[in-house]
């Protein structure tokens, strides 16, 4: 009887005994998928739109969510740290995230970031510059605009960067239309940064870059009448991830122009405007904190000169910083 009864007792547990690994071995190929990076394979993600959530991991990191959108079958978070501001493409199983607001998280760094400055009665309608424009400490943030353009990227500017030693930092600020027209281009800047001579921020800089050079200011670049603020950001975005480029909490506006209204919208997108203090074409020398400005995209041979000069004079202020460390 006793024989028959330990028999019964083997009989059910054996089931079990033989579905826990299966289960163990799911579990652990969940968390190595977690740790993949994500690749989109020329997909643009699609039901892409802002949140603010606050998402913690099974390993105790938190980040913030700006983006949620699907690609493929797959839910994935556009993150943001808030205190290095790095961004990354997540998976959105692997995070636990909740609604936050602006309020909840005023102490972080990227929300300091974003605060918006007190207008004053000299505050002119048409903004130019606004933003960050220049960070804390020594060195230079050094960043280079693609803009649309007919003419190939100035490759001896960013290799000249590359010389100054492994993960030399360098935000690019990229529109839509450059990534359309320089594919070949894009993947050789990605190579620099996956072989790790460059450390690169990518940077919006709208999708289409409108400009018409005979008209002022307030109705030219994303003032000109018609623009969709969203549609500028978010295709870019969506079209970067689609190129394998993770899009920073930074966005530059074209020409440096926008409005009160214009940098609301991107406060409420979650993006810091980026400026420069010293656009080197223009005139105005770098100095210690200086957010320098060139345009490697082959409409602007003046800065790069400029900055080449610079840099063998010794006048060039030292280290360069990634872009990240600015506000």
């Amino acid at each position: 009887m006793r024989a028959k009864f330990a028999l019964a007792i083997w009989a059910m547990a054996a089931p079990l005994a033989t579905e826990a690994p299966p289960a163990q071995g799911v579990e652990h190929a969940a968390d190595a998928a977690c740790a993949q990076p994500v690749n989109a394979n020329g997909a643009r993600p699609r039901d892409y739109h802002p949140i603010l959530q606050s998402c913690v991991n099974d390993a105790g990191a938190r980040k913030l969510a700006t983006r949620r959108m699907v690609l493929g079958a797959e839910a994935l978070l556009l993150t943001v740290d808030p205190d290095s501001l790095a961004t990354s493409l997540e998976r959105a199983r692997c995070w636990r995230c909740a609604d936050t607001s602006d309020a909840a998280e005023a102490d972080t760094r990227f929300m300091r970031a974003l605060k918006k400055p007190e207008p004053t009665p000299a505050t002119p309608k048409v903004l130019e510059d606004a933003g960050l424009s220049r960070g804390a400490g020594e060195g230079v943030f050094v960043t280079g605009d693609l803009c649309p353009s007919r003419r190939p990227l100035d490759r001896d500017f960013l290799e000249l960067l590359a010389r100054q030693g492994p993960g030399t930092p360098v935000a690019l600020a990229i529109s839509g239309l450059w990534i359309v027209h320089h594919a070949d281009e894009l993947d050789w800047l990605k190579q620099q940064a996956a072989s790790g001579a460059l450390n690169i921020v990518w940077v919006n800089h709208s999708y289409h870059h409108p400009y018409v050079k005979s008209r002022p200011d307030a109705q030219t670049y994303l003032l000109t009448p018609g623009v969709d603020i969203d549609a500028e950001i978010f295709d870019t975005e969506r079209l970067m991830i689609a190129n394998g480029i993770t899009p920073s909490a930074f966005f530059r506006f074209p020409g440096l122009v926008s409005d009160a209204g214009l940098m609301d919208r991107l406060r409420e997108r979650r993006l810091v405007a980026l400026g420069a203090d010293s656009w080197l074409a223009l005139g105005p020398r770098p100095r210690p904190g200086s957010i320098v400005l060139v345009h490697p995209n082959g409409n602007e041979e003046a800065g790069l000169r400029i900055f080449s000069r610079l840099s063998r004079q010794g006048k060039m202020p030292r280290p360069f910083r990634s872009l990240n460390e600015a506000p």
